[in-house]
């Protein structure tokens, strides 16, 4: 009986201790003692979690996630290695899961005010397909790019091109693209761009598992960044890439990657140069569709292989663009009409490498993070001047997706399912204009 107590008595004192250590973790006061004693929870609890994750290797693992993923397959399924697409809130999860028509699984999320705002920040970073009508796809386009493809000298070949679309004749598409030099939007004071709290409000949506704090998010400091390219067009300045490059659109083409968003990326390619005179290299490398079928779950992992190796060969790029479409419910449309044109919305995306339960996502770390927000916000308030309506708020999630290899690296959500591929590839005339001021060191402040 007595050893009976003693082990009861345990048991208590373990759960206090761990109830206490939870709470001085998430105040950054013991976060490695906090660590160890998870491990050692899900190690006792959920050991086969343990064995596959290999936690003793993986410092900034979450407990909630360990005990969702052995609940819930489904869970481990929807998440992406290095930096999971899909978000999770796990306080109002019966409010966050539907199924669409095409029995794809998405997440709903929340903005900045905990508003859905009826469904139009249901994000393709936050969803997941199961059977993606629009991705059977079995053509030698869009199965060339498994890991296997992956290195360095097949980048090289593939997509260091001496005679990309720089310096070619100008065609009538691209002269009657749209730009503007005219502001019709607003511009706001400077002592309101200064301010964290109306920043935070008014310019972005943060999912439920990270916070952009007044320490990551510095406005003042951020306004200051000099966005613009220093050098000419003799050498590659911009790299375009998808990590996602099945993503098509509710009008594409099965098996004509030119109708999905790599045709897209084709599209602005052409305009950056030779409308605006950069010299831009669009990886059109395959990073999602591994083995004869869709595979996100490490797509980002062969993406950051891929650039890295272009980027090594062509160290003169600055700007580093992730080219994406948004997922949404299927009533929503992201639609707009610029100068008689209706265009895709596109929304700018920033990954932290901070998460709620752990704090900074070692594993994870990006050296430019504060370069990247300080892009996207830069650039966000240049499209409030010229093209209101256009975009929308920029969205933070906890991950660090493939924004760590320059300080001027993008990930754009350019329209979604629901839009046609037209009115995602006419959006991509505002981004170039604004692109091409934003790198020629124009403000909108």
């Amino acid at each position: 009986m007595k050893d009976r107590y003693r082990f009861l008595l345990c048991i208590a004192v373990l759960g206090i201790i761990y109830l206490v250590v939870i709470s001085l973790n998430k105040s950054d006061i013991d976060r490695t003692f906090a660590g160890l004693l998870q491990k050692g929870v899900v190690k006792t609890v959920i050991p086969s979690y343990a064995y596959m994750e290999n936690i003793e290797n993986n410092y900034d693992f979450s407990l909630t996630a360990a005990i969702l993923n052995d609940i819930y397959p489904m869970n481990e399924y929807l998440l992406a290695n290095d930096g999971a697409d899909v978000n999770i809130n796990t306080s109002s999860m019966q409010n966050d899961y539907f199924i669409n028509e095409d029995n794809s699984v998405s997440v709903q999320r929340s903005d900045g005010n905990n508003n859905s705002s009826n469904g139009s920040d249901i994000s393709t970073e936050s969803q997941y397909t199961t059977d993606d009508k629009n991705n059977k796809n079995n053509s030698p386009e869009y199965i060339a790019g498994n890991k296997d493809n992956i290195d360095a000298e097949d980048n090289n070949l593939k997509n260091n091109n001496s005679d990309n679309i720089y310096n070619k004749e100008v065609s009538g598409e691209v002269r009657s693209a749209i730009s503007r030099n005219v502001i019709t939007g607003s511009v706001f004071p400077k002592e309101n761009l200064v301010d964290y709290n109306f920043i935070h409000n008014n310019f972005y949506t943060v999912t439920s598992i990270t916070s952009l704090t007044s320490q990551i998010l510095r406005p003042a400091e951020f306004l200051e960044k000099d966005m613009s390219v220093s050098h000419n067009a003799d050498t590659p300045q911009i790299l375009i890439f998808h990590t996602h490059s099945q993503e098509t659109f509710s009008d594409s083409v099965e098996g004509d990657i030119s109708t999905s968003i790599v045709g897209v990326g084709d599209y602005l390619t052409t305009l950056l140069t030779q409308k605006y005179g950069y010299n831009v290299i669009h990886d059109t490398s395959v990073y999602d569709y591994v083995n004869g079928k869709l595979d996100r779950s490490k797509a980002y992992t062969y993406a950051e292989n891929g650039i890295a190796a272009i980027l090594e060969q062509n160290p003169s790029i600055d700007v580093v663009i992730d080219l994406h479409r948004d997922g949404v419910a299927e009533g929503t449309r992201l639609v707009t009409n610029v100068d008689g044109k209706d265009m895709a919305k596109v929304m700018l995306f920033n990954g932290l490498s901070y998460s709620n339960l752990n704090g900074d996502i070692g594993y994870l770390y990006n050296p430019y993070r504060d370069d990247n927000l300080a892009m996207s916000l830069q650039l966000y308030l240049l499209g409030q001047a010229y093209y209101p309506d256009y975009l929308r708020r920029i969205y933070v999630n906890a991950y660090r997706y493939c924004l760590h290899e320059r300080g001027k690296s993008m990930l754009i959500e350019a329209g979604a399912q629901t839009n046609t591929y037209g009115e995602v590839k006419n959006a991509m005339e505002p981004l170039a204009d604004l692109l091409d001021k934003l790198l020629r060191g124009e403000r909108a402040y």
